[in-house]
């Protein structure tokens, strides 16, 4: 990596806390074991898997043996839109919200190929889904509501509580993917009221292909991946220990640094804001006037082409941009376009998103290199055409 290179990209991935790079390399030392096996070298290890998902449960506010661990949160998801519509084949029908992540879509879009009819809620302009239309779609036919508890793209929060409230009254299963905000914001699985929910190992600080699925106790469940007993019968596969342990660090890692984490979050996340929009003044942030992630920005600034930005920053910057551009033209992101965003501003979409090793400093070389490049365009278009001078800034 540059030594120069400012990460803004956390929700795309965590790098590893060092108290979860410890416990796994220790696990993968010590713990080897299959913890399926009666021996002390299995019993090590499942004491260990049971260790780790104690404290992934603590974090969330439920019992141990509701936790399923995973490979990772497309796992999770999957599995909780495929194994609640296996478990329920009395219902055919599935209600989502228009910014779900591709791995809830796809899976919707797998039981349409089979007959099902799958709802797909809109959004309000703020990214909040909209209540009057989810109330709409529901039916006493509906077996599972899946809505995403923080939108990867805008970082913005939905009223999980309240769908889930009226997922319920029509006897629905629900579900809600929270791997963006675990370890971001306070996560109470009872009081949100769903009855499965998803987590990432990779955006907290864990391993990649380590996640969790919480399935709360009499939930209607069939597991999706067929072989051996493990998970307790709902999740075959011989358990990644290591990764286990480290998902299990980082939820405790999480729970110690509690509101001390999402008050540095926030501050990092609004001087970025701040700043842009003193260099910007025509510049957007999407989802501004909901409920939010503590460390996700989601900035347009208009003028500016986002992916070609980030492509020429490459080495200065990571993020991540609101559209992409291909050899077939420039794509959109589906979420900003479910809000109702213009195509322009979402072309100059900036995804910049915080962690927690993000300093001041960052912040403002960040926002110093992506200035200077803007200046830099405007300065070449102004030198190669007078009449294109006045980029947006």
């Amino acid at each position: 990596m540059p030594a120069m290179l400012v990460y803004l990209d956390h929700n795309a991935t965590t790098p590893l806390a060092p108290e979860v790079m410890e416990a796994v390399m220790r696990a993968q030392r010590d713990l080897w074991g299959n913890p399926s096996s009666p021996h002390a070298l299995g019993v090590a290890a499942r004491r260990a898997l049971e260790e780790a998902r104690a404290q992934v449960a603590a974090l969330l506010s439920v019992s141990p043996d509701e936790v399923i661990f995973t490979s990772g949160g497309t796992e999770s998801d999957n599995a909780a839109v495929l194994g609640v519509a296996e478990a329920r084949g009395e219902r055919r029908h599935v209600v989502i919200s228009a910014v779900e992540h591709a791995a809830v879509t796809e899976p919707a879009r797998r039981l349409a190929e089979r007959g099902w009819r799958v709802s797909v809620v809109p959004v309000l302009p703020s990214g909040v889904l909209d209540l009057a239309a989810l109330d709409a779609a529901l039916t006493p036919d509906t077996a599972l509501v899946s809505v995403i508890h923080a939108q990867n793209e805008t970082g913005v929060l939905q009223p999980i509580a309240e769908v889930a409230a009226r997922a319920r009254s029509c006897g629905a299963v629900v579900h809600t993917d929270a791997a963006q905000s675990v370890g971001k914001v306070p996560i109470d699985v009872p009081a949100l009221g769903v009855d499965l929910l998803t987590v990432a190992g990779h955006k907290v600080y864990a391993p990649k292909g380590i996640g969790a699925l919480i399935v709360r106790r009499g939930t209607p469940f069939r597991r999706v991946l067929d072989g051996a007993g493990h998970e307790s019968g709902r999740r075959a596969g011989t358990e990644n220990v290591a990764g286990a342990v480290g998902l299990g660090v980082a939820c405790a890692l999480a729970s110690r640094e509690g509101e001390v984490r999402r008050e540095r979050l926030a501050a990092r996340r609004d001087r970025l804001e701040r700043e842009l929009k003193t260099r910007f003044p025509g510049a957007v942030v999407h989802g501004a006037s909901a409920p939010r992630l503590p460390n996700t920005c989601s900035i347009a600034l208009p003028g500016i082409e986002a992916w070609k930005l980030l492509a020429d920053l490459r080495e200065v910057v990571a993020a991540s941009a609101g559209a992409a551009c291909h050899s077939s033209g420039a794509h959109v992101s589906p979420v900003l376009a479910a809000m109702g965003v213009a195509p322009d501003l979402a072309m100059g979409t900036l995804r910049l998103t915080t962690g927690r090793d993000t300093t001041e400093a960052d912040v403002d070389a960040a926002v110093a290199a992506i200035a200077a490049w803007a200046q830099a365009r405007e300065t070449s278009a102004s030198a190669n055409d007078p009449s294109a001078a006045g980029i947006q800034r």
